[in-house]
């Protein structure tokens, strides 16, 4: 039988997408875009997010009355009532989603307490890119104003790191040079004291993996012990991922963020002292509740305080059950509209300043596609290089020299 997958959210839904497929492939099923099977792994984020998701359910039911539908993920663990499917499952059980399907016989709704629920272990053995994603922890407890995860999520648990480098020698002997660790809170990883920073600095010295990414980390997680192995070590690539979410005090506390900005530019510098040309990208969310113009401004100046290589700006969304979709002074959506527009503009010209700084310097990158005479891939800080060059240099490390910038590329010549 022939099944299909589609994922909806973060790094994490994706790579539990791809235990999903592994998982059906291993027990005799096909993937194939016209299915007989369909997953739905679901997001729900924000309340379009849960519209997305429920849309795509209601099409895949219409197209394809005779296939099996099946839907997993934030939205069932968080309203189950609202899915019609014919297997309902939450953020338990991804692993084994082939069991429920054999299993079969009339409707499914099997929404486990994520509160109570122990860490799912999940292996991958392959990832369909050049960099696969490994998820070593799950659940989340800040309890962000704005924020559902908590509650579709759970409580932070991690993954026995003997699963870890299991998985990490089985991606990197079918070919990956590069891992991304992700999670819902990644750096909260600790397994009987067995800290991030511990598991950062023993994944550094595994033989033929030459690149380690952290997907996204918080401020406060970046601890003295983990600088200390970027100090130490190039396995961990020139670019981190930390979500400021707002360059206001006044808005970060409402939000229930765990930091101010003075303690978040802080620990930039702090950062910035170990790792000169570390490229640093972060999130942001605009149009909170209360934010006046003079607070979106006070964001921008932390903003270019900072000097972030690139800026994932969102507007504002209400997700109902959250502390925010209550408060007073909501932001009309055109303000939104307008604070995303200069965000997006500011990040592009902080982009094309951290790419020139590269103009004549030669790099390393690793191409991830081939397409009409030209290789394009990512540098370890995740410059985005376009260079002349054959296909036999799919995947493999490239040496290049930076000679102009075309945004969104760096524009490389590849040295003999």
């Amino acid at each position: 039988m022939r099944f299909y997958i589609y994922n909806f959210g973060c790094k994490v839904n994706s790579y539990e997408s791809n235990i999903m497929k592994e998982n059906m492939i291993s027990n005799g099923y096909v993937f194939n875009e016209d299915a007989d099977i369909y997953i739905i792994n679901t997001c729900t984020v924000t309340n379009t997010a849960c519209k997305k998701c429920l849309k795509v359910i209601r099409q895949v039911k219409k197209n394809h009355p005779d296939s099996l539908v099946v839907v997993t993920g934030c939205l069932t663990q968080v309203e189950p009532e609202l899915v019609d499917a014919d297997i309902v499952i939450g953020n338990v059980g991804k692993s084994n989603i082939a069991k429920y399907i054999k299993e079969y016989q009339s409707k499914i709704v099997d929404v486990k307490d994520i509160m109570v629920s122990p860490f799912e272990d999940m292996k991958l053995n392959n990832f369909d890119k050049t960099r696969a994603f490994i998820k070593i922890e799950d659940g989340c407890e800040n309890y962000c104003s704005y924020c559902i995860i908590p509650y579709a999520r759970g409580k932070v648990r991690s993954k026995k790191k003997e699963i870890i480098f299991e998985e990490v020698d089985n991606l990197v002997k079918n070919g990956h040079k590069e891992i991304v660790l992700s999670g819902i809170h990644t750096g909260h990883y600790n397994l009987d004291n067995y800290t991030f920073s511990d598991l950062l600095n023993d994944l550094v010295k595994v033989p033929g993996l030459e690149r380690i990414r952290i997907s996204s980390i918080e401020i406060n997680e970046i601890t003295d012990e983990v600088l200390d192995v970027f100090r130490k070590s190039k396995v961990l690539v020139d670019h981190i991922h930390i979500p400021l979410q707002s360059g206001s005090n006044e808005i970060l506390k409402l939000m229930n963020r765990k930091y101010l900005k003075e303690e978040f530019i802080s620990r930039i510098d702090k950062i910035r002292s170990v790792r000169p040309n570390i490229s640093i990208t972060t999130d942001l969310i605009v149009g909170f509740p209360n934010e006046t113009d003079e607070l979106f401004n006070e964001t921008i100046d932390t903003i270019k305080k900072i000097r972030f290589s690139k800026i994932h700006v969102f507007p504002f969304s209400r997700r109902k059950n959250t502390k925010a979709d209550l408060m007073d002074n909501q932001i009309d959506e055109v303000v939104k509209k307008e604070r995303v527009k200069k965000i997006i503009e500011l990040s592009k010209e902080l982009e094309l300043e951290y790419f020139n700084k590269h103009v004549n310097k030669e790099v390393i990158f690793i191409p991830e596609v081939y397409k009409d005479g030209y290789l394009e891939g990512h540098t370890g800080n995740y410059l985005l290089v376009r260079a002349k060059g054959c296909e036999s240099l799919l995947n493999r490390d490239v040496k290049c020299l930076i000679k102009e910038v075309s945004y969104p590329y760096c524009i490389g010549e590849i040295s003999d």
